[in-house]
């Protein structure tokens, strides 16, 4: 999965024990389990002392909101690190940003793979670490991947608006999230 330090953890209590006054509980290492199952198994097995405890996540770490509540843990949360795992830090945030904010994935009923797929053909990459506007430089990107200035003298090109062109392109048909550039179709 992830490296210890950006490990998915929850913090398990029970409700009964909340409503006594009493923040009991235990940091749960997902990392620690191949699936919901198995981490709930030993959620009860910890809260054993109680008649059928009802979990509680009273905090989480390294887990997005859109995964987890309060009171359950989605079912396609260790296929959901499983697959983050396996991407770069950057991508990794980027999907996180698509499934949060642009294609709301688990709501959207789509199968994970499903997902991954659309947010590769949406995701454009990261324009945000130089300090600029980060459409500008997509539409600098965009300009050189498509040579739509190729045929243009450079004594002209340097007359071109890519300020304009980047607000043109980013009405109709891209967004960009924290520096993250996606196609909106």
């Amino acid at each position: 999965m992830k490296s210890l330090e950006n490990a998915p953890k929850i913090y398990v209590g029970t409700y009964g024990q909340y409503n006594n006054g009493s923040l009991f509980g235990k940091w749960f290492d997902l990392t620690d389990y191949a699936d919901v199952k198995k981490f709930l198994q030993d959620c009860h097995e910890f809260h054993r002392n109680e008649f059928d405890p009802e979990l509680m996540f009273q905090d989480w770490e390294n887990i997005p909101d859109f995964l987890i509540s309060e009171c359950s843990l989605h079912k396609e949360a260790f296929a959901y690190f499983e697959a983050t795992s396996e991407m770069d830090k950057e991508t990794a945030e980027a999907f996180e940003i698509y499934c949060k904010q642009i294609n709301y994935w688990p709501s959207n009923g789509c199968e994970l793979e499903d997902q991954i797929e659309s947010f590769r053909e949406s995701y454009q990459g990261f324009f945000g670490g130089s300090g600029k506007d980060a459409t500008v430089e997509y539409a600098y990107q965009y300009i050189e991947d498509t040579g739509l200035l190729s045929g243009v003298p450079q004594s002209l090109e340097r007359y071109f608006d890519y300020e304009a062109f980047a607000k043109d392109l980013f009405l109709e048909g891209y967004s960009d999230h924290e520096g993250h550039i996606f196609t909106d179709y």
